[in-house]
């Protein structure tokens, strides 16, 4: 593995980051201040044919692979919208990935070109209140009809969804007690967030105010059989192709917004002068930045391990959770000591490390906690017993 990124990734890098500078903190602020999505940056992420990054050529994409997507979604985070940027696209990137997989050839026809070229936007309908990280247990079900399905039940935690024309949506085709295993009997399908039988209610949150977050409340949607992805009953299975993905690209975002926390408090610091000096020359400011720096640098790598890794089709389940960790845990310690640097002016809004700090904690809790990597490693890396 080389570590030197090619030509054409810097070349990507420097195209991104073009459109990230062209919005400024006042942008993101006003964003974050107004709970406004950032339509114009995602239009200009769609002008760019960015959203594509991961998608089929043929379809309109640049068939890129997810050591790019990683690359694209760093640098995002990175360029001063931090985790709402990211979170604006982010679903775009892996969420279609099923569809690629497990798809027919007339619904990647039919789905993802719309979704390349920003004229749909989807939302992912799989975490229940009830449920959690035991999808098993989730009970949205889709009763058979003579045309398809009829679709009962709610979550939580669905990103998107006030924008969104279109639903990921996981349900239980199969009663859990007719099944072997509590993951068996789920279906993946891909379908119209028909508002006249789905209620979306906006949950009021800590971070991220720019992009929301929904409880959504499904009643007798009808889903076409036509919507329905690949067989019925593997959509758990079709969703295990998305996670190591999805950990790799949050990892990334996690990278880029600890990287713009660690620049704002490098910056306030060879600046700001108290009792007649630098507060930079102060090896209590100095050594907690040089420690993240250490920190985010390392959990680069990793992603970068586990990008080249799921690109050469080799297993890395155990890197892309590994990456998912440590980028998480660098960005959040970043982003203190960014706020902390700034001194009493670091909960100030208009410094920005406090907004980035509350994004912060996305990446820690989403889409798996730390403590779930931890016994995920523990059990299939260091051949422990499953403690869950």
């Amino acid at each position: 593995m080389d570590f030197a990124l090619t030509n054409d990734q810097l070349a990507l890098v420097e195209a991104v980051a073009n459109i990230t500078k062209q919005f400024d903190d006042a942008y993101w602020l006003a964003c974050d201040r107004e709970a406004s999505f950032p339509d114009a940056f995602y239009q200009a992420m769609v002008d760019g044919g960015w959203l594509g990054i991961a998608m089929p050529e043929e379809l309109g994409g640049a068939g890129l692979g997810i050591s790019e997507a990683a690359l694209m979604m760093q640098t995002v985070a990175k360029g001063g919208g931090g985790i709402s940027a990211a979170s604006s696209i982010h679903i775009n990137i892996f969420g279609p990935h099923a569809i690629v997989v497990f798809g027919n050839e007339e619904q990647r026809r039919a789905w993802l070109p719309p979704l390349i070229e920003g004229k749909q936007r989807c939302c992912f309908g799989v975490t229940e209140a009830g449920a959690g990280l035991d999808t098993g247990r989730i009970t949205t079900r889709a009763e058979r009809t003579a045309q398809g399905y009829l679709v009962h039940g709610s979550k939580i935690w669905t990103s998107t969804a006030q924008k969104a024309d279109k639903i990921m949506l996981l349900a239980r085709t199969t009663p859990a007690d007719q099944c072997k295993r509590r993951t068996d009997g789920l279906s993946l399908f891909y379908t119209d967030l028909d508002r006249r039988y789905v209620e979306v209610q906006e949950i009021d949150k800590m971070g991220r105010a720019a992009v929301d977050s929904n409880a959504v409340f499904i009643d007798a949607l009808p889903v076409p059989k036509e919507h329905l992805i690949g067989e019925e009953g593997q959509g758990f299975k079709y969703l295990l192709h998305s996670l190591n993905p999805e950990r790799i690209l949050i990892a990334a975002e996690a990278v880029g917004l600890g990287q713009d926390a660690l620049r704002r408090a490098t910056a306030y610091a060879g600046e700001r002068v108290v009792f007649d000096r630098l507060i930079g020359q102060n090896q209590a400011i100095q050594h907690p930045l040089a420690e993240s720096w250490i920190e985010l640098h390392a959990a680069e790598l990793m992603v970068r391990e586990a990008g080249w890794l799921y690109d050469e089709e080799k297993p890395c389940g155990a890197e892309a959770n590994a990456a998912k960790y440590l980028a998480a845990e660098a960005a959040h310690l970043a982003a203190t000591r960014a706020v902390t640097t700034h001194g009493g002016m670091g909960y100030a809004r208009e410094y920005h490390v406090e907004r980035l700090l509350r994004e912060s904690m996305i990446p820690k809790l989403a889409p798996v906690s730390a403590q779930m990597i931890l016994c995920y490693l523990a059990e299939t890396v260091l051949g422990l017993p499953k403690s869950y």
